[in-house]
């Protein structure tokens, strides 16, 4: 039930001691991972308030990643678009290409704090399987990620990338041989290997703690864009979007917002041929609550309650879940969820590309997609902040293919 602004600006907006989120979140898995998962969170409790680990994680943003990344006014696309005047929060220059940094460097510390010198993650697009062994690298640990068949083919320098940096990257066959099923493989190795390995998870869906720890790791996107925005044109923006698979962009752009109602949040699925289809991405739009990899969220399941195959033409969206806090901030009515087809999200990522000379992610062309909608319902002195949550050099293959031009 959605709530009224006073009472959305007197939440907290922090998950109970089960790592709920309202109705959402907790944990359902195995009880091999019950005890990791609460040692886990006993250990993030302790170390996120730690001054030495804020100082190397603070400081590894800075001089590693390259923080704070701009926030850039998109001036010729907002007169092109007509409305709001629209700023891209450049996350695509953070070191690896996107936003997935910030969320591995944190976790790769709670891993050498923790003593784990074995790494493991999921990817879609293969940006967090970067990040993931980028850190690895860094750190000196051993690094496996798993990644569905579909797309290690559809992403393949990324693939390359991981292996460069010394990943070992494990094809996943079962499935729909795309992110959901990277993800069961990567539990299914944490179940055999906790004593040893730390899971790097790659977004806010999972089980508790993961949603908060990805969460206040990424938060600092919301929090530069606060004193970046009031530097800019003086005040916050009247609009936040970011697209949404599990949700980790989203809701660090979010997350230091929540309370200031007078800011409009816009998360974006992808929609992929239509939500009429059922080939889409887009749980909070046409799902339902279930619960998927640890977590109760909204997710996209059969009618006879199996998980249901998804479609996106952005392997990152490509997911049939999302994140437990973006389900609740759904129910409460403190962020809108809406969808962009695979063809609204080309026709931004070639309009950006031609018209900004910054080619986006395709998961982040989704946002722009619905920024450019929405810009153009706005007045000209109104504000929009879109996460450029990555750049588009991943996607070329997957482009130029739909586009009929060969590049080999």
């Amino acid at each position: 039930m959605a709530l009224t602004e006073q009472e959305l600006r007197s939440l907290d907006y922090e998950p109970d001691t089960g790592g709920h989120f309202g109705d959402y979140g907790g944990r359902y898995v195995s009880e091999t991972l019950m005890a990791a998962l609460s040692e886990l969170d006993q250990n993030y409790q302790k170390l996120k308030n730690d001054p030495d680990f804020q100082r190397e994680f603070d400081a590894d943003l800075a001089s590693f990643v390259g923080r704070p990344s701009p926030l850039y006014h998109a001036e010729r696309w907002s007169k092109a678009t007509g409305g709001a005047q629209i700023y891209f929060k450049r996350e695509d220059l953070n070191h690896t290409g996107a936003h997935k940094v910030n969320n591995t460097i944190g976790q790769a510390l709670l891993a050498k704090y923790s003593r784990k010198p074995r790494v493991i993650a999921e990817t879609g697009a293969g940006q967090h399987g970067v990040a993931s062994a980028t850190v690895a690298a860094r750190l000196g640990l051993e690094c496996v990620v798993y990644m569905g068949a579909d797309d290690v083919e559809r992403q393949s320098p990324n693939v390359y990338r991981m292996k460069l940096l010394g990943a070992t990257v494990v094809p996943v066959e079962s499935g729909s041989r795309t992110l959901k099923d990277a993800l069961n493989e990567a539990m299914r190795d944490w179940v055999t290997n906790v004593d040893d390995t730390f899971y790097i998870i790659g977004t806010v869906a999972g089980p508790a703690p993961y949603p908060q720890i990805v969460r206040d790791f990424n938060a600092v996107v919301g929090r530069e864009v606060k004193w970046q925005s009031k530097e800019l044109f003086g005040q916050y923006p009247d609009a936040l979007v970011a697209c949404v698979g599990g949700g980790s962009n989203a809701i660090g752009l979010f997350y230091p917002f929540l309370k200031d109602t007078e800011v409009a949040i816009y998360g974006v699925e992808a929609a992929g041929r239509g939500l009429s289809t059922r080939q889409h991405a887009a749980p909070l739009c046409s799902g339902r609550p279930g619960v998927l990899h640890g977590a109760k969220t909204y997710l996209m399941d059969t009618n006879d309650g199996q998980i249901a195959h998804t479609h996106s033409v952005s392997a990152g969206l490509d997911y049939p879940g999302v994140g437990p806090e973006h389900a609740y901030l759904k129910d409460i009515g403190r962020a809108n969820y809406v969808g962009a087809t695979d063809e609204q999200a080309l026709c931004a990522f070639h309009e950006v590309s031609q018209v900004e000379g910054i080619i986006p992610a395709l998961e982040t062309a989704h946002a722009l997609a619905y920024a450019k909608t929405l810009a153009a319902t706005m007045r000209s002195d109104q504000t929009v902040v879109v996460n450029m949550s990555g750049r588009g050099d991943k996607d070329i293959f997957t482009v130029a293919k739909l586009d009929g031009i060969s590049l080999t």
